[in-house]
């Protein structure tokens, strides 16, 4: 049975510091828009308190989370247990960009590696934490991060990261504002 949770307890906090991978989705205000779903990993994702969760986000092809935060701070992160036990949770709040060389960026970059090709970091304020039985989620075994992404960017190096970005990020599928 799914329960609500008042904050990020003891548990929860433990359970999800041992989940590799999180998926994050939001959705642009416009009834035609494209809804956004995208897997996470690495170990990118922080609880800062008992209701707020960041994660640093990396360079994509795509820029639709941070347009669509810009547009309307809808999102939820769910994360959910391919060993063990079943479960999942879910963290539904109001998200906020903090792009890369800005003071609130510098302020929060401490609770992460950093990572060449990081362009952001999203802080969720969460209204509402929410787990579920995930009974049938399959299991898996994890055998490691990719590291795909980071030699990309370490081979790009930071201004080749930042002219992608310049390319790539500055609008979202829907036309939205992306990166400055």
């Amino acid at each position: 049975m799914s329960k609500v949770h008042p904050e990020i307890d003891t548990k929860i906090r433990d359970w999800v510091e041992k989940q590799k991978m999180f998926f994050v989705a939001t959705a642009p205000l416009s009834g035609d828009g494209l809804v956004n779903c995208s897997p996470k990993g690495m170990d990118s994702f922080r609880i800062l308190g008992p209701r707020a969760v960041a994660y640093l986000d990396l360079t994509g092809s795509g820029v639709e989370t941070i347009a669509h935060l810009k547009e309307n701070q809808r999102i939820v992160i769910m994360m959910c247990a391919f060993e063990g036990p079943p479960q999942i949770i879910r963290f539904h709040g109001k998200g906020r960009v903090l792009q890369k060389d800005t003071a609130e960026y510098e302020e929060q970059i401490h609770h992460f590696e950093e990572f060449v090709g990081a362009r952001a970091i999203i802080v969720v304020d969460v209204d509402r934490i929410s787990d579920s039985c995930g009974y049938s989620v399959p299991n898996y075994d994890y055998k490691g991060d990719r590291d795909v992404l980071l030699k990309w960017s370490r081979t790009k190096g930071e201004d080749g990261v930042s002219e992608y970005q310049a390319e790539n990020n500055r609008q979202s599928l829907d036309g939205l504002k992306g990166l400055d």
